[in-house]
C-alpha cells in the first residue's frame, strides 16, 4: 500500500485549495495518524501524530464521514483527553479511502463562531466538496499504486533477467534493443548504453534479411563473435513477439560454448567422484596396478589402459582423473566399439551447421570441446577404424580439433585416457593399428589383470557387491555361506568382475534367507564345480588334514601384511574367531 508521504506535495495543494475554499483550518493526516498537511494553526504542526481518542481515530475505524456540531459533548468526544479545554466551534472529517482500504482522514475545523455557523449551514454541500477532494487524493493514490507496481514488475523482470542462465536482449521489429540482461553485456564485452542501439549493427552474425521471414522461435544457430582481441563461439535463438498476428519484436537468447559445455556436464551427471579408495581389491598385483595409477593421476601424460573385459578399465580411468588435477573439470567417457564409425566421427568432433543431410540446426558440440581441461576416456580404442586414428593422432599433436564441415581449427586442452581388452601390439604387427598413434597413447600403460589371477580379492568383492545390490533389489542379504564361496573361488571367471556382479545379482534375486546359499548360484557356477574330476582310486587324505593345510597356506601367503589374519580368513572364507578356533585345534603356530 502506498502511504500518503509519497504524494506529500499533492496533499499539501489539496489541503490549501480547501481552505481558501471554505475559510477554515484544514488538516490531514495518514492511517498512522501523522499529520501530513496542515494550514492556520496547524501548519507548524506537520510530522505530529494525532491522539488515539480523537475524531480522526474514529474516522479512520469506521471509515465513515461526519460532522461534530457540538464539540465537547458530541459522543465522540466523550473519550478526547484534551476535551475541556477544547476551543473547536465544529469539527469535519472525511476518509480518504480506495478499494476499501482507508489511507488516511481530511479534517476541518472551525476555530471561531463564524465558521462554525458555515459548516452547520452548509453540510450537505460541504460534505459533496469533502467527498470530491477525497476522491482527488485517491485518485492520486490510484495512479502512484499504479506507477509503484510498474517500478516493482520492472525490478523484478530485470532480477529474473540478470539471474538467467542465458545472455538474453529484446528488440522492436526494427532491431532497436529496448531490454537486456548483465550477462549479454558481459559475453559480447559490451558498454552499458545500449538502449536504442541496433542489434544488427553490434551482432553481425544475425542475418537482417530472414528475420521477417521468421514467425515462431527460431532454433539453435551457431555463431563466431569476434573483435580485435577477443573470440566467442556459441549458439543463440530468436523468439517473436507478436501481437494480434503482428510482429511487434523479437528476443533473442545467447549461450557460449563453455557454459553449454557446464551444463551438459551437469545434467548428464559426468562429475559424479570415483577414487581409488573404491576400487576393490588388496591384493599384491591390485596394489600395485592401484600404486601406477596414483601416480599416473598427478600427470597430463596419456595413460593406456589394458585388460579383459570386465576388470574394471573405466573404473581405474575415472579415479585417475579425480586424483588429478583435472578433477574440477568435466569426464566425458566414449565407447570407440558402440558407435558406428560414420557417426564416431561427429561424436568425438563435432561438426558445422548444414556439414551433411540430416545436421541439425546449430551443429554439433564434440565430445573434445565438451572434454576441455578435463578428461576424455576412450573405451575400446582398438576398435577405431584407421581413419579416425588418423584424426585422433593430429588431436594429439597439435592439440586441436576441426569440426566435420568446419573452417577453422579450435583449440583443445584435454588428457586422454584409452581403454582397450585387444593386443595393440599385434594389431600394430598384422597393420591395424597405426604404430605412431600407439607409441602417442602407450605413454603410460597400466595393465589391469583378470579376477582368475587374484582370488584372494573376490572374498571382499562378493561382500561389496552383496551390499550394493541388496539395496538395489530392495532385499536383506547378510552375507554368503562357505560352501556357496568355495565354489565361487573355484570358478575360472573369464568375465571377471562384471560377471561376478552379475552372478551375485542372480543369486539375490534367487535367495529366500538373509543368506546366500550354493542352490541359489546359476546352473553354470554349479556345473563347472561338478565337473571337476577326482582320482577315485587313489589314496584319501581326511578332511581336516585339507583344512589344516589350507589355513597353513593362506598364512603364510599373508604373513608379510598388516592385517595378515583378516586376509587369511578373507581367502579362506571363514570368520577371525573359527581361524583362531581352527589353528588352536590343529596347533598351528
Amino acid at each position: 500500500m502506498v502511504d500518503l508521504m509519497l504524494i506529500k506535495e499533492d496533499i499539501k495543494n489539496t489541503a490549501d485549495v480547501i481552505s481558501s475554499v471554505l475559510n477554515v483550518d484544514v488538516t490531514i493526516v495518514d492511517h498512522d495518524l501523522i499529520r501530513i498537511a496542515g494550514t492556520g494553526k496547524y501548519a507548524h504542526k506537520i510530522g505530529e501524530k494525532v491522539s488515539l481518542y480523537s475524531a480522526f481515530k474514529n474516522s479512520l475505524d469506521t471509515g465513515e464521514s461526519f460532522i461534530i456540531e457540538n464539540p465537547r459533548e458530541d459522543k465522540i468526544c466523550k473519550m478526547c483527553k484534551d476535551k475541556e479545554q477544547c476551543k473547536e466551534f465544529a469539527e469535519v472529517c472525511c476518509p480518504i479511502a480506495l478499494e476499501e482500504k482507508i489511507y488516511g482522514v481530511i479534517g476541518l475545523i472551525a476555530f471561531t463562531r463564524e465558521q462554525g455557523n458555515n459548516i452547520k449551514n452548509n453540510k450537505s454541500q460541504l460534505m459533496s466538496f469533502l467527498t470530491k477532494m477525497a476522491d482527488l487524493i485517491s485518485s492520486k493514490i490510484k495512479v502512484e499504486n499504479k506507477s509503484y507496481e510498474i517500478k516493482i514488475q520492472a525490478k523484478r523482470l530485470e532480477m529474473l533477467l540478470n539471474n538467467m542462465d542465458k545472455a538474453v536482449v529484446s528488440t522492436d521489429v526494427y532491431g532497436n534493443i529496448d531490454k537486456y540482461n548483465d550477462k549479454f553485456k558481459n559475453i559480447f564485452k559490451l558498454d552499458d548504453k545500449l538502449d536504442k542501439n541496433n542489434i544488427f549493427d553490434i551482432l553481425r552474425f544475425i542475418n537482417k534479411n530472414e528475420m521477417t521471414t521468421i514467425k515462431k522461435r527460431y532454433k539453435s544457430t551457431s555463431f563466431i563473435y569476434k573483435t580485435k582481441n577477443y573470440t566467442l563461439r556459441g549458439i543463440y535463438n530468436i523468439n517473436t513477439i507478436i501481437i494480434d498476428g503482428d510482429i511487434k519484436g523479437y528476443v533473442f537468447d545467447f549461450i557460449d560454448n563453455s557454459s553449454a559445455i557446464e551444463n551438459f556436464n551437469e545434467i548428464t551427471g559426468t562429475n559424479y567422484k570415483i577414487g581409488f579408495d573404491n576400487i576393490i581389491g588388496n591384493s599384491l598385483s591390485m596394489e600395485h596396478v592401484k600404486n601406477e595409477a596414483r601416480v599416473a593421476s598427478k600427470t597430463s601424460s596419456t595413460v593406456l589402459i589394458t585388460g579383459e573385459s570386465g576388470t574394471g578399465k573405466e573404473l581405474f580411468a575415472r579415479a585417475i582423473h579425480n586424483n588429478g588435477s583435472r578433477c574440477k573439470y568435466s569426464f566425458i567417457a566414449i565407447n570407440c566399439a558402440a558407435i558406428p564409425d560414420n557417426l564416431l566421427e561427429s561424436e568425438l568432433f563435432g561438426y558445422e551447421e548444414g556439414a551433411f543431410t540430416g545436421a541439425k540446426k546449430g551443429g554439433k558440440v564434440g565430445k573434445f570441446e565438451l572434454a576441455n581441461r578435463g578428461t576424455i576416456f576412450l573405451d575400446e580404442i582398438g576398435d577405431m577404424s584407421i581413419h579416425l586414428q588418423g584424426k585422433l593422432l593430429r588431436v594429439l599433436q597439435e592439440r586441436e580439433v576441426e569440426k566435420i564441415g568446419g573452417k577453422i581449427n579450435i583449440p583443445v586442452d584435454v588428457r586422454i585416457i584409452a581403454a582397450t581388452n585387444r593386443d595393440l601390439e599385434e594389431m600394430v604387427a598384422k597393420g591395424e593399428f597405426r604404430e605412431d598413434l600407439y607409441y602417442r597413447l602407450n605413454v603410460i600403460p597400466i595393465s589391469i589383470p583378470p579376477l582368475r589371477d587374484r582370488k584372494e580379492d573376490i572374498v571382499s568383492l562378493v561382500d561389496s557387491i552383496i551390499k550394493d545390490y541388496s539395496k538395489k533389489l530392495n532385499k536383506y542379504i547378510t552375507g554368503i555361506e562357505e560352501c556357496a564361496i568355495t565354489k565361487i573361488l573355484d570358478y575360472p571367471w573369464p568375465g571377471n568382475v562384471r560377471q561376478l556382479q552379475n552372478v551375485i545379482e542372480y543369486s539375490i534375486n534367487m535367495s529366500n534367507s538373509s543368506t546366500i546359499i550354493c542352490e541359489n548360484l546359476p546352473q553354470k557356477i554349479m556345473k563347472k564345480n561338478k565337473e571337476t574330476k577326482c582320482d577315485i582310486n587313489g589314496d584319501i587324505t581326511p578332511l581336516k588334514e585339507i583344512e589344516k593345510q589350507e589355513i597353513i597356506k593362506a598364512l603364510h601367503k599373508f604373513k608379510d601384511y598388516k592385517k595378515d589374519k583378516e586376509r587369511a580368513c578373507e581367502a579362506l572364507g571363514i570368520s577371525r574367531a573359527t581361524l583362531y578356533r581352527k589353528m588352536k585345534e590343529y596347533q598351528i603356530k
